[in-house]
């Protein structure tokens, strides 16, 4: 075998004549040929070469089969080669792959303002317990309103579906059909099973018996006793895992806003064990309407409900669908719906006189004469090395009027005011933007007033 670095710096230049064909947009079949050779080269490297490295690109075939009946919200494309490609629709699935690619087998991951997931193999229910932990702490730092976060268990659905006289075939479809219970009336979903997938009335009738309970551990208990689903070894499993749950989230303290709900199923095909999803509880106001609206096309004046806020649960088989032997990696994980939440944000910050601070800036180093630059960064320099979040304007001469003025449109909550006065007697004028009052602080103490005051707000 060749050595080592001369087949990676061949893979590097194969690399660049597939880019160039693509780029070019050569025909498929010479781009197919040099694709080809690329993968020879990268065979021979053997199967650990590259371990930890990225895929950036998302075959189509990586995402088909993992979403169910939610497949049709995958975006296709094609690159310039003519290869399919797919948007990724979250980043468990990849995420997955990642793991089977690199033979990870224990890992915690926290994406930037979206995912946490934690994977290996651990005693039943305390990384899930841990996730629902973090969706209540989530919530309740953020204010958003009065939330609840539902739990249920794809075990527990498909033993419900299974004494219910479901096909083990329509088990997905049905789920999915299920998920909708949340934007759909019980009628229109019970509609949905009979006349669109083939459900018997009296099926029907049985799953929304069960669909319309909620509780905590006391419900988990009772089902366990229940005639029809305690014949269910699966359903057992998952009530079983249910109890173990509530018992470890009381340790944490969140029962308060956790709710075993039947009606939950999250759709995507992935799923094995837990799912959660939190929902907030109040409504957004009405968008303003337009000339038209007033005019009386739309004649409502009812709220937008706000859904969804995060969800997730467990999926214990998705790494070994991406592992050759089909290894098997349990997994757990939360999926934080940013966007919506910062919609929410935005729109009670609109609906809110009071002023949102776009800055972490404590206070502006402001001066009221001509010539304090020096001055100002002086302080300025002090303030910093104290730990205080300062801040100077970029200009010589500043008018105190405009300095003031960036203070109350960033929100900045103090200003610390030199003059030729202040200087002379050992001083600093220190305002309260909110209140405009001052009084002067004498330079030794300013820190420590400075730290009292934003303590204080």
């Amino acid at each position: 075998m060749a050595d080592k670095a001369q087949i990676q710096a061949a893979i590097k230049v194969q690399g660049e004549v597939v880019r160039k064909l693509k780029a070019e947009k050569a025909n498929k079949e010479q781009i197919d040929e040099e694709v080809a050779k690329l993968l020879e080269l990268k065979a021979q490297l053997g199967g650990d070469e590259g371990k930890h490295q990225f895929v950036l690109k998302t075959a189509k075939e990586t995402l088909t089969g993992k979403y169910g009946e939610d497949s049709k919200l995958i975006y296709d494309l094609k690159d310039q080669g003519g290869e399919l490609l797919s948007l990724r629709y979250d980043l468990t699935v990849p995420f997955a792959r990642y793991l089977a690619m690199n033979k990870i087998t224990n890992i915690k991951r926290y994406h930037i303002a979206k995912d946490f997931d934690i994977a290996g193999q651990y005693d039943p229910m305390i990384p899930d317990a841990e996730c629902l932990k973090i969706v209540h702490e989530i919530l309740s730092e953020l204010e958003l309103g009065d939330f609840r976060i539902k739990v249920n268990d794809r075990r527990i659905l498909d033993g419900m579906f299974a004494v219910c006289g479901v096909p083990d075939e329509k088990f997905r479809t049905i789920c999915s059909t299920v998920d909708k219970l949340d934007k759909m009336a019980w009628e229109d979903v019970k509609n949905e099973m009979v006349k669109d997938k083939g459900l018997s009335e009296e099926v029907a009738d049985q799953i929304g018996n069960y669909v319309s309970m909620q509780g905590g551990m006391d419900l988990a208990e009772r089902l366990l006793q229940d005639p029809k689903l305690s014949q269910s070894k699966q359903a057992c499993a998952g009530l079983m895992d249910m109890k173990q749950l509530f018992s470890y989230l009381e340790l944490f303290q969140v029962t308060d806003k956790v709710v075993f709900d039947l009606s939950l199923a999250r759709g995507l095909d992935y799923y094995t064990g837990i799912i959660y999803e939190a929902v907030l509880m109040q409504t957004l106001p009405a968008p303003t309407p337009t000339s038209q609206e007033q005019n009386g096309a739309v004649g409502e004046d009812a709220g937008v409900s706000v859904g969804s806020v995060a969800g997730g649960g467990r999926y214990d088989g998705l790494v070994g669908m991406f592992d050759p032997k089909g290894k098997k990696v349990p997994c757990v994980g939360v999926s934080i719906g940013i966007e919506r939440i910062f919609s929410i944000m935005e729109q009670k910050a609109e609906a809110s006189a009071e002023k949102v601070r776009t800055t972490e800036t404590q206070v502006l180093v402001a001066s009221a004469q001509k010539n304090l630059l020096e001055e100002r960064l002086r302080l300025t320099a002090e303030l910093w090395n104290a730990g205080i979040k300062a801040e100077v304007m970029y200009k010589k001469n500043p008018k105190l009027l405009s300095q003031l003025q960036h203070c109350e449109e960033t929100g900045i909550p103090l200003v610390a005011i030199l003059g030729e006065q202040e200087l002379k007697d050992g001083v600093v004028k220190l305002r309260t933007v909110a209140t405009r009052e001052e009084a002067d602080v004498s330079r030794a103490e300013l820190v420590n007033e400075i730290k009292k005051r934003t303590s204080e707000s």
